[in-house]
């Protein structure tokens, strides 16, 4: 369990899961006495200075477990933005993976139902729904797959598909979701679905300083694609 967060002038950040006792770094230790409170600006026994911060959602979301790739941020800030997902959603996720996008929603969402066939997936998405405190997720194992309804929901505003082969599951998908909901999944468009649009991210840093303004060379390129449907009958 992360307690508290330190952060360096420069931004280094350090973890901090017992504040029942001195915490050592790099630049130093910060007494026990100090991780008691928050937002205080303290130093180190070397004198470097750190602020102590109550840990925000985004800073627990960056120390989840990870069994298999996550979705990024840049394509759930997408997922999000392109179907208004707010506090009122529900919505369904076929292939639960290591849990990110699964959390994020479940942050945002007023219910989430997240559906994997692999043990490990589900361990690890179980483990960083409990990290996260999140209570409106639940964590089931199904097969996505199969034609029986082993996934039985219905009415979902979002049903979101990360599966290696997503057309299998997109006759579940359809029925999960209600009228006007969003599907996102590539082979929409043979199901009768209204395709919205289908999209690739591509994300890239600067490098700022008192001297120089400039990209970063390393970037963050292609992460996947993004198909945007939507079910109209």
């Amino acid at each position: 369990m992360i307690r508290k967060i330190l952060i360096t002038k420069e931004g280094k950040k350090f973890y901090v899961g017992d504040t029942g006792r001195d915490f050592h770094t790099q630049f130093g230790f910060i007494r026990k006495s100090d991780l008691k409170s928050s937002g205080k600006l303290v130093k180190t026994n070397k004198g470097e200075q750190m602020r102590i911060l109550d840990p925000s959602f985004i800073d627990l979301f960056r120390k989840i477990k990870r069994h298999a790739q996550i979705i990024t941020p840049k394509d759930i800030g997408m997922i999000i933005s392109n179907t208004g997902v707010n506090k009122k959603s529900y919505v369904v996720e076929f292939g639960s993976g290591s849990g990110a996008l699964t959390c994020f929603l479940g942050h945002i969402a007023k219910k989430v139902s997240t559906y994997d066939i692999d043990d490990r997936s589900l361990e690890a998405t179980r483990e960083n729904v409990k990290l996260l405190k999140l209570k409106n997720v639940d964590v089931n194992k199904a097969d996505c797959y199969a034609k029986t309804e082993e996934t039985k929901d219905k009415n979902a505003d979002l049903v979101a598909i990360d599966l290696p082969d997503p057309w299998k599951a997109l006759d579940n998908a359809v029925r999960a979701a209600k009228t006007g909901g969003f599907i996102i999944s590539n082979e929409a468009r043979k199901k009768g679905l209204l395709v919205l649009r289908t999209i690739e991210l591509i994300e890239r840093e600067w490098v700022l300083d008192k001297d120089r303004a400039r990209p970063d060379f390393r970037g963050l390129g292609h992460t996947g694609f993004l198909t945007f449907a939507r079910k109209l009958e």
